[in-house]
């Protein structure tokens, strides 16, 4: 049977970089969700449909593909066989993300992906709706926060390092409202699973995050 690992959390928590981690300690798949909807909100901007017009949505997923390969120990994300890696992380598309993943089709589509995945791979898995939808039976569930000004500064950082212009004050309120949206919404809200240990990295290194985390699959696994 197959051992999976869910991490759940607001934007900028650090979900996706502790993963990888504890992925790689434990030889395990990591599969960043995260992505995936990146590549379909790639696809809808491309395709200049609004994020506000549901049936354009739905009726466009059904024109995407979206597939993970992993490479040199990268995960690459493909959308309609394309390589879409380098062009997923800006703000406009995290933006058309948290607008778009909403929407029942667009769910529906991925997870399905994701539960085969996980059925027959010890996998560690990240998003907003692993523990309590996706993978509701994972052996370990972690939820994963930090406070708003913890997030804004490393994103904030993270922009500066690579030359972006920013305003830490705009970056905070965009997380807000993306909290917001995300356990706002109607289908799939983040919420913490009921079985799921919270951690809260605001004042934690990604080293010790990972030890708690890999603590738990020491316990669990057995």
């Amino acid at each position: 049977m197959a051992f999976n690992i869910a991490i759940d959390g607001p934007a900028g928590a650090g979900k996706s970089t502790i993963a990888k981690k504890v992925a790689g300690a434990l030889s395990y798949i990591y599969v960043d969700t995260g992505a995936m909807y990146r590549a379909m909100a790639l696809y809808f901007l491309r395709e200049g449909i609004a994020p506000e017009d549901e049936a354009a949505i739905s009726e466009a997923c059904g024109k995407i593909t979206v597939t993970l390969s992993n490479e040199n120990g990268e995960q690459h994300v493909f959308l309609n066989g394309e390589d879409v890696n380098g062009q997923i992380r800006t703000e406009e598309v995290g933006s058309m993300t948290s607008k778009t993943s909403i929407y029942g089709k667009v769910r529906e589509k991925l997870t399905q992906l994701q539960r085969e995945m996980a059925r027959t791979t010890d996998l560690i898995m990240d998003g907003r709706d692993i523990g309590t939808c996706v993978l509701p039976n994972a052996q370990v569930k972690v939820y994963l926060t930090a406070s708003v000004k913890t997030r804004g500064e490393r994103r904030f950082l993270e922009l500066k390092e690579k030359g972006v212009e920013c305003s830490l004050e705009k970056i905070c309120e965009d997380i807000r409202k993306r909290d917001e949206r995300d356990m706002g919404r109607e289908i799939a809200p983040l919420r913490q699973a009921e079985d799921a240990v919270l951690i809260d990295s605001s004042f934690l290194s990604i080293e010790e995050v990972a030890d708690k985390i890999l603590a738990l699959v020491k316990e669990r696994n057995v």
